[in-house]
């Protein structure tokens, strides 16, 4: 975010209802609910793509997206936050790791629906071969989507600076990771076996028809519902319920109590939720 820019001092003009257009429309098509407390973050992050489109105001910007799907996908990539690190919100990998040793004589379907740039995505396959062996490369299988394509973009090359990996143990970097040498000197790049675990596709959870079809025995859907409104939390939980198994679990983040939701799932775990049987039947 860009702090403290006054309007007066602003390269374009940005009024109350170009801002309440770009609410309008992330809110349909994303489900995200911007806070009016925003406006400045949403003013600096689409402002660059006046800058990279050449349109001098905003209402000519806006009026392009309903025409243009390319800046309609840079609109939404603009608007999503992207904040993640691996092994983030570490008590719940040994949960995983629990779930995983349960069913180790079948194959194993998980779902990383906020992939990011994979750091999260690859911390399940990481906690897959830990608790598996080399068996995990053929039985666990891991979807991971997310609506930003620039960030899966980031995530299919498994290439990380330095500095996103330093909190790993010297194990984990021997064991999972290429360091980088000559232009990539100062990256580590995550191991073929890895990678190869890892589906990543385009998923937008308010897309009438989800690719992602179940049953799967987890999903991390993690800091991403504080970005939607009561309503479309409560629609994306009940599809989550109908594709996790009976005895799968749902993941979220540490701020994301599922009280609201308590016909769908119950209280596993810190974050953790397992589903009712009459909503996985329903």
């Amino acid at each position: 975010m860009t702090a403290g820019v006054a309007p007066a001092e602003r390269e374009y003009r940005f009024t109350r209802e170009d801002f309440d257009r770009v609410r309008a429309l992330i809110h349909a098509h994303a489900g995200i609910a911007l806070a009016a407390s925003k406006e400045e973050l949403v003013y600096s992050r689409l402002a660059r793509r006046l800058r990279a489109t050449g349109l001098r105001s905003f209402g000519e910007y806006l009026a392009t997206l309903q025409s243009d799907a390319a800046e309609w996908e840079a609109f939404v990539n603009a608007l999503t936050t992207n904040l993640t690190s691996f092994f983030r919100e570490a008590h719940h990998f040994p949960v995983l790791a629990g779930l995983l040793r349960d069913r180790a004589q079948r194959p194993v379907r998980l779902w990383c629906a906020a992939a990011s740039t994979g750091e999260e995505p690859y911390s399940m396959a990481i906690t897959a071969i830990e608790t598996l062996g080399a068996a995990a490369a053929d039985n666990v299988h891991i979807l991971a989507t997310d609506i930003d394509t620039q960030v899966l973009a980031k995530a299919s090359t498994g290439i990380y600076a330095q500095e996103r990996v330093e909190r790993l143990s010297a194990e984990r970097l021997r064991r999972f990771f290429l360091r980088g040498t000559g232009a990539t000197a100062g990256k580590v790049k995550v191991r073929p076996e890895l990678r190869r675990m890892i589906t990543l596709r385009r998923q937008n959870l308010l897309d009438a028809r989800w690719e992602s079809t179940g049953p799967f025995d987890a999903i991390f859907c993690r800091n991403v519902l504080i970005y939607f409104d009561r309503p479309t939390q409560q629609r994306v939980l009940q599809r989550f319920a109908a594709v996790l198994a009976p005895d799968g679990l749902l993941f979220v983040g540490h701020s994301e109590a599922l009280h609201h939701a308590a016909n769908l799932f119950r209280l596993r775990g810190r974050t953790v939720y397992e589903p009712l049987r009459q909503a996985v039947e329903a």
